[in-house]
């Protein structure tokens, strides 16, 4: 069976994955740091995953956790992270502004920047790095991603209030010399990626992987006509080598470093009479990282993990004049610097198959210097030390329970306390319970976290330079049932809960003329409620049909809005995905529709150019498809997004007066662009013996 679909790219993508984390159930392991996950006995069990669906739940994840594997990685153009999560409608992608190029997610009707990104279990995407963090994740250096809905494991900290995105990359041990990717879109768009895994013995001792990208376009469009580009001109270079010492004593070394250059230019397609309005940006970052896993006894029951992490994020922004209330202009601008550096020391002991518990302290440190238009430039030094324990218990397969306790010290704020809790209930194969809740707690970096003001007119008001903590309760339910009549149990029905509730929280208010910036305050309201259905079955042999609708309830009581339901934040969104594949899947075929709901505008744009007169987006349909043809080393595809070429209406305002405080580009709820096609190839050459 192996040698059937050694040729195909799903099997590459997985056949490397060789990561327990996500192959096997969370009750299999006792690695929650990730360190012992790339076993040689996990083989078999990868390639038993590969031929999963590409978005399922998993059902042996003590979370609500859903899984985009290797093939669904590969159902749409998946450039980066950010067009990763068009299947899914428990995470919404839109832009930040119409300028910038941007992307920000959502869950549970909350901004992204409350869910917490991991790299292997490390944190990543935080401060400087999280306005672009999703473009700077090439789709095909990743082998799956995990969404796992409301608070998570206290031992990666707490900043995950709404959820957590655990990205797994491609693996060193992954048996391919040398991969290639390459594609190119109608908007001019070029993608690039080079992978290369070298082991340098049989046992595979030490291995390494290199990963190269390159993507960007040459020619600037405007569908709408507006003056604006849709997409800015940009130039994105990323690499990364990721290395792996596998002893046999059972210790386990993981290493690597990661750098990247991101230049963009966007605003105004050409020069008018007062200037052109322009949006210049220039990212760099550079990182590392280590992994150390040492094991205590023979069979692994007890061990010690060190994960290490250091990154050096650099970003120089210009945004065109800004019109004081003065009359005056000043060059409105945003460079910044950020050290981030973050330490976990882990033990952790199972006794027996029933008990489990994990101690450890961690320190995460972030350094930013900022400077900001006509503000002084400033030096702010965050850190929090913690101290946390987390206990497991387990019940065969029927039920467990996951206490988790951390004590964290916050510089400029004082201790926190931090209990989170969750069950999970199995009462037979057909039925799967689970119920979680707990705190979360962030530092808050108001400017970093809505980098789309930026792009406009407005006054900025309130302390920006300021980092409060933010905090919020959150908890959540699902029931998962498999129907009995698919003994392979890829025919499920699943509902779940989740509300979120903010004590803290930096609120961001919209008028005519500003922009405020203000903390919740005593007796304000700021919370969500979001509610989902799923469904998904092979209806027969190759054919699988996928049916996902989000209900998103929320509200947020803001100084300059009429209404406390919150703005900007979609109301419902329905997805279909339906996906075959014929004989060893020579072709693959792939449809995905989804209706998305509308959205409560900001006051100041009710009536504005004849639309929403009631306050509320419209209703609007978007279609994606794509054809596969796989060959022996080699698959070429096609396909196109937003084939309904549905645009938003001026989606900037006031474009033909950008030097005005009318001027405003973040106020985005919809595509940018319309139709795109594109086309690709993936050619593999594989480790022979």
């Amino acid at each position: 069976m192996i040698k059937n679909i050694k040729y195909t790219f799903l099997s590459l993508a997985v056949v490397s994955a060789v990561s327990v984390s996500l192959c096997f159930d969370a009750s299999a392991q006792i690695d929650t740091a990730g360190i012992y996950g790339e076993r040689k006995d996990t083989l078999e069990a990868s390639v038993f995953v590969a031929r999963q669906s590409g978005n399922y739940l998993s059902k042996g994840k003590d979370l609500r956790t859903e899984v985009v594997t290797a093939a669904g990685l590969c159902k749409m153009a998946c450039c980066n992270l950010a067009e990763s999560f068009e299947n899914s409608a428990s995470v919404t992608v839109g832009y930040s502004d119409a300028v910038t190029g941007a992307r920000q997610i959502r869950l549970l009707g909350q901004s992204g920047i409350y869910t917490q990104m991991l790299d292997e279990n490390r944190p990543v995407m935080r401060g400087l790095s999280a306005p672009f963090g999703l473009n700077y994740v090439p789709g095909q250096w990743l082998e799956s991603i995990q969404i796992a809905k409301g608070v998570t494991s206290v031992i990666n900290g707490v900043e995950s209030m709404t959820g957590q995105i655990n990205m797994e990359h491609r693996k060193p041990t992954d048996e391919t010399p040398l991969y290639v990717q390459a594609s190119v879109m109608n908007d001019t768009k070029c993608d690039l990626n080079l992978l290369s895994a070298i082991q340098f013995d049989e046992l595979s001792t030490w291995s390494t992987i290199f990963l190269a990208h390159v993507d960007g376009n040459f020619k600037s469009m405007d569908m709408n006509g507006d003056g604006f580009m849709d997409d800015p001109r940009q130039l994105q270079l990323s690499f990364s080598n990721r290395w792996l010492y596998f002893g046999q004593d059972g210790v386990q070394v993981r290493f690597g470093v990661r750098a990247i250059q991101d230049r963009r230019n966007g605003g105004q397609m050409e020069e008018k009479g007062d200037g052109r309005w322009k949006a210049d940006i220039l990212n760099r970052s550079l990182g590392s990282y280590v992994k150390v896993g040492v094991p205590l006894n023979e069979e692994n029951t007890s061990n010690f993990a060190l994960v290490a992490d250091y990154t050096f994020q650099r970003m120089d922004s210009g945004y065109g004049n800004k019109l004081l209330m003065d009359a005056s202009r000043a060059y409105s601008y945003y460079d910044a610097g950020q050290h981030s550096a973050f330490l976990n020391l882990l033990y952790q002991n199972q006794d027996n198959d029933s008990h489990h518990f994990t101690l450890g302290l961690s320190e995460m440190l972030d350094v930013y210097n900022e400077s900001f238009c006509w503000s002084d430039a400033s030096r702010t030094v965050l850190s929090n030390t913690g101290v946390f324990g987390e206990y497991t218990f387990r019940d065969e397969d029927r039920f467990s329970a996951i206490i988790g306790l951390r004590g964290d010290y916050y510089n400029n704020a004082g201790f926190r306390f931090t209990p989170r809790v969750t069950l999970k209930y199995a009462p037979n194969e057909n039925w799967v319970f689970r119920a979680n809740g707990g705190r979360g707690i962030r530092f808050s970096t108001p400017l970093i976290d809505n980098m789309g003001v930026l792009s406009s007119g407005k006054v900025l008001n309130g302390d920006l330079m300021s980092h409060p903590l933010e905090q919020s309760w959150t908890y959540g339910a699902n029931a998962t049932w498999y129907l009995p009549f698919d003994e392979s149990q890829k025919t499920y029905l699943s509902l779940d809960w989740f509300g979120t509730n903010f004590t803290d929280q930096v609120l961001v208010d919209y008028s005519d003329k500003s922009i405020d910036f203000y903390m919740l305050g005593k007796g304000q309201k700021s919370y969500t409620n979001n509610f989902q259905l799923d469904f998904s079955s092979e209806l027969f042999r190759g054919f699988t049909a996928t049916l996902t609708a989000r209900v998103t309830d929320a509200h947020q009581q803001l100084k300059n809005q009429s209404s406390d339901i919150k703005p900007m934040t979609s109301l419902y969104k329905g997805v279909l995905n339906l996906q075959y594949a014929t004989r060893l899947n020579k072709w693959i075929f792939d449809f995905t529709a989804s209706v998305n709901g509308p959205c409560k505008v900001w006051d100041f744009m009710k009536g504005m150019d004849g639309m929403y007169g009631d306050g509320y987006t419209p209703v609007y349909p978007l279609l994606y498809a794509q054809v596969t043809r796989r060959f022996k080393g080699f698959d070429i595809y096609a396909g196109g997004e937003n084939l309904t070429n549905y645009t938003q209406p001026n989606p900037i305002i006031s474009a033909d007066n950008p030097f005005s405080h009318n001027f405003d580009a973040s106020c985005v709820w919809g595509p940018i662009m319309g139709i795109k096609i594109y086309a690709g190839i993936r050619l593999t050459i594989w480790k022979t013996e």
